[in-house]
């Protein structure tokens, strides 16, 4: 993949530098315990609707008993909720959407390229491409050491969170 091709050269952002920790993560996005999967922030731009974050995969992620025993790796759905909690923080952070809670509505295009191990640093950039009412349109790429492993389009939905409260009396 060529530079030009990319949501946004590695040149702007210094995932050493952290835009917003975890407590303001939380500050937007319900997730917790091991379902958070983002360490921090490292850029945001309100103007061109990007963002990139990360996580950085310890070696007691839930997924590591589990999958590939014995050669443990991101599960690709893993790598997507990591999108979607980017993606659902930038568009509460930049008031892109009226909602207090965003989903999962699709994925379109979505490509693994690379394989991604407990120890890494999992960085995701995201473009959010379209943000109405009623959906939310990002494009995002997922890199670990400079080199893509994932990319594609994810849709998000609003949740009305007193529909999900209700469903969870």
């Amino acid at each position: 993949m060529s530079k030009k091709d990319l949501i946004l050269d590695p040149s702007e952002y210094d995932v050493n530098t952290v835009v917003a920790d975890i407590e303001e993560i939380r500050r937007y996005n319900p997730q917790r315990f091991e379902m958070e999967q983002l360490s921090a922030i490292c850029y945001e731009d309100p103007t061109r609707n990007i963002c990139v974050g990360y996580k950085d995969l310890g070696p007691n992620e839930f997924w590591i008993r589990g999958h590939m025993p014995g050669v443990p790796i991101m599960p690709g759905v893993v790598m997507c909720e990591s999108v979607a909690q980017l993606a659902s923080y930038c568009a509460r952070k930049f008031k892109l959407m009226n909602a207090e809670m965003i989903g999962f509505g699709g994925l379109k295009d979505v490509r693994f390229r690379g394989i991604v191990r407990p120890g890494e640093r999992f960085v995701v950039v995201v473009s959010l491409v379209r943000a109405r009412s009623a959906m939310l349109l990002a494009q995002f790429q997922c890199f670990v050491r400079g080199d893509m492993v994932c990319d594609g389009l994810l849709r998000g939905i609003p949740l009305p969170e007193n529909v999900i409260k209700n469903r969870q009396a």
